[in-house]
């Protein structure tokens, strides 16, 4: 598909309602529909660590599960590949503690649309520090 087939207007639509879908899928803890979301080559980094599709049935069953609220991006849209960040609050659905940050993207435009190619997460803690997150939060359980 070709940048020239669609406007500037519609290519941002189309980016954020795929990142909406994102947080709807992850909260719903549908996890074929966050994968759905990311090129077949895609990757999540958080943790200290980056996580390529195959992983994510074991990361989002080992994630707490809560709400994913997340705010408008700001998109940097360069033809048929984009930049992005996107805040997230989450709030745990048992104890509604809160974890704030954001999410730095790099998207690209695919046969079936804008997708997500890597989606990093940056935590802001209490201390004003902005990191991935502790090392080893996530076990693999891959042989």
């Amino acid at each position: 598909m070709s940048s020239g087939s669609s406007s500037r207007y519609e290519d941002l639509l189309d980016i954020q309602q795929l990142l909406a879908r994102y947080a709807v899928t992850i909260t719903q803890g549908d996890i074929d529909g966050v994968v759905s979301v990311f090129t077949p080559d895609g990757t999540y980094s958080a943790f200290g660590d980056t996580y390529t599709l195959d992983l994510f049935p074991d990361l989002v069953a080992a994630a707490p599960k809560g709400l994913f609220l997340t705010g408008t991006p700001v998109l940097d849209i360069d033809g048929d590949t984009a930049t992005g960040t996107q805040p997230l609050c989450f709030i745990d659905h048992s104890t509604h503690d809160m974890r704030i940050g954001y999410y730095s993207d790099t998207l690209v435009r695919t046969e079936d649309g804008w997708r997500l190619r890597t989606r990093r997460m940056t935590f802001i803690r209490r201390n004003g520090n902005h990191d991935s997150g502790i090392p080893h939060a996530f076990e693999r359980t891959r042989q």
